[in-house]
């Protein structure tokens, strides 16, 4: 029988992929248990050595993964991790054959997230109550998410530190701790404005100078507290959607391709490591990616 190879390399994996790509935590945790399961199945399948996993072996695992009731979006993380792991097998010279070449991830039905028109967009941010101590808060909130694309996780991270608004962008640091920067409309600048001018009389807990977004009691607001506003404000503005802050987010990827924008520019300012996760967003119109992402801007002057 041949001496198994496999032993140390998931720990060598997870080295690799926290190291060299700078993968979250979460991300290297998940793809390192990948290798070592997959590890596993072959060895009950009487391999040992990295030089004889074949394509049929890898085929056979994803097929035992169905049978098991693993989803067809579980199953296609599953083959990303594993041709991840396979690239680092190459470059490290312990394969000289991919056997994921061939493996090609689960056929899945796009799931088209609920969007909001520009009517609604409108409507939700201009049921703001601006009388109430919260008003230029929540407003300003919503022009952000809106305005920038932004997940709720980065719209509460977000420092005053990271408004660059002369020069017309703000700094977000996204999913696995990846910066990048994205250009600002003038209504949320002029809502951030009129927030920051409130923020002045506003309590400021130890540690929370640099917050943009501050609970009442000066913390860091949360991102249940921003999912309670959206619900508060969309049910206000008469709009019956299943919405969430996410949905503002969809709602300005969707906006943004059917003005025209290219989808590689809408790539960069949603933060997607992959085009294909954009390419959701295609389902409305495909006819004019060809303008620059200023001139498309859905909250530009």
């Amino acid at each position: 029988m041949k001496k198994d190879s496999f032993g140390s390399i998931p720990g060598d994996f997870r080295t690799y992929l926290k190291l060299e790509r700078s993968m979250s935590a979460n991300t290297v945790a998940a793809y390192g248990r990948d290798a070592e399961f997959l590890f596993d199945y072959l060895r009950n399948e009487g391999v040992s050595n990295l030089e004889d996993i074949t394509g049929g072996h890898l085929t056979s695992y994803i097929e035992s993964l169905s049978e098991a009731g693993i989803t067809k979006r579980s199953q296609a993380r599953v083959i990303s991790s594993l041709k991840s792991l396979f690239r680092y097998l190459e470059d490290e010279g312990l394969v000289k054959d991919n056997p994921c070449d061939m493996l090609d991830p689960p056929k899945m039905q796009k799931h088209l997230p609920s969007v909001l028109s520009v009517e609604e967009v409108l409507a939700i941010l201009d049921s703001v109550d601006l009388s109430r101590p919260q008003g230029h808060r929540n407003r300003a909130m919503l022009e952000m998410l809106y305005s920038c694309g932004l997940r709720v996780s980065e719209l509460v991270n977000l420092r005053i530190s990271d408004l660059f608004f002369d020069e017309g962008f703000i700094r977000v640091i996204g999913k696995g701790d990846k910066q990048r920067l994205i250009p600002v409309g003038e209504p949320a600048v002029k809502a951030v404005g009129f927030w920051m001018d409130q923020r002045r009389h506003w309590p400021v807990a130890k540690g929370c100078e640099d917050c943009l977004f501050l609970n009442n009691r000066g913390g860091r607001i949360s991102r249940v507290a921003v999912f309670t506003i959206v619900k508060e404000q969309a049910e206000l503005a008469g709009i019956h959607k299943d919405i969430s802050p996410h949905t503002f987010r969809h709602s300005f990827a969707t906006h943004m391709v059917e003005n025209g924008a290219d989808l590689r520019v809408v790539q960069e300012m949603l933060g997607h490591e992959s085009i294909l996760t954009t390419e959701i967003y295609t389902h409305i119109d495909t006819r004019k990616w060809q303008e620059t992402i200023l001139k498309f801007h859905p909250a530009g002057s």
